[in-house]
């Protein structure tokens, strides 16, 4: 498999956000995004993906086109996909040497993409996370992005808080794309090609507009994607309890034969059967679930589950040419 792009890059900074019923703040971040972004270069593109909103997202974004021109990249998905699978279509597309990927609620300040840009640099990092020494999350989403963020470091052995704010070389950007998950999790691809990661404070602002799209339960699916993509710790845990169950039974079994030979007693009947039979038949089912979440996530990356399928690409070509995918034939990636 392939793991080094040296293709020169067309850019210097690409800007990747993927945009979920966000129409209301669209206008505002592009505006604050580019008087950022041209504080320390011209040669740049912002690459919006649309991952199947239901509100006039897209119809934004094609207005928006018509007033930003080449430095804006339109795509809309044919249905939503996830955060994760709309950035890996959006870093597929960007060209700049340096790429960057952000929310679209503007509670990523786009004035911090600066401070990113010289870190990066100065460091000679891969990648920088942009770490909020505050979050303004409601308790609940905080709640499931620790959990997050603790399978992360578990598995990772890695310090650095993985965040949507981040800004990393062209080359990790496309290594990443080699990589075949049906079940997404871009920090985990990407802590698997680097090891020169690094955090920086940035500012985190209220959510002006709108509601979160990650829900307790997407947060937790996020998780279980960590584990069961990047790590055998599931496996690992459910093989040690197997273990401890097996050795107390047994131990338990020598313990009531040496009473039974030494001063004749009556073995406990029904009931300990009974406990041993639950205590043993839930570890068993519990084996199965887990060797089964498995097999489920290999059974749908045999078959070939699309990762993204787009349905309109807006963007203009090298020669300043306008380029755009006909909805009769929509462009499918497939994992």
């Amino acid at each position: 498999m392939p793991n080094f792009d040296d293709t020169p890059a067309e850019l210097d900074l690409s800007v990747v956000i993927p945009v979920y019923n966000s129409a209301g703040t669209l206008a505002t971040l592009l505006a604050r995004l580019t008087q950022a972004i041209e504080t320390v270069t011209q040669s740049y593109e912002i690459i919006l993906v649309d991952d199947g909103s239901r509100d006039d997202s897209w119809t934004v974004i094609q207005s928006l086109r018509e007033t930003y021109g080449d430095h804006l990249v339109a795509v809309q998905l044919m249905r939503n996909y996830g955060q994760h699978n709309t950035l890996m279509c959006g870093l597929g597309m960007a060209c700049g040497e340096y790429v960057v990927t952000m929310d679209d609620d503007l509670q990523n300040p786009p004035e911090e993409i600066p401070k990113l840009l010289a870190h990066i640099k100065q460091h000679g990092l891969d990648l920088v996370y942009g770490c909020p020494s505050r979050r303004n999350h409601a308790a609940w989403r905080n709640l499931g992005a620790n959990i997050v963020w603790h399978f992360y470091r578990t598995v990772f052995r890695n310090p650095v808080t993985p965040t949507p704010f981040r800004i990393m070389r062209r080359q990790l950007a496309k290594s990443v794309l080699f990589y075949d998950l049906n079940f997404t999790y871009l920090d985990g691809l990407l802590a698997w090609c680097t090891s020169r990661i690094a955090g920086v404070e940035v500012e985190h602002h209220p959510r002006t507009q709108g509601n979160s799209g990650y829900s307790l339960s997407k947060l937790l699916s996020l998780a279980l994607n960590l584990y069961t993509n990047f790590s055998l710790i599931p496996l690992q845990i459910v093989s040690g309890l197997g273990f401890i169950t097996a050795t107390t039974g047994f131990l338990v079994g020598i313990y009531y034969l040496f009473q039974y030979l030494a001063s004749s007693i009556v073995v406990p009947g029904f009931a300990s059967t009974i406990i041993a039979i639950l205590i043993l038949g839930g570890a068993q089912l519990l084996a199965l679930g887990v060797i089964g979440e498995y097999l489920g996530r290999l059974h749908l990356n045999v078959n070939r589950k699309p990762q993204y399928v787009i349905r309109h690409l807006n963007k203009s070509n090298s020669q300043g040419v306008e380029d755009s995918t006909p909805l009769e034939q929509p462009y499918a990636t497939h994992v």
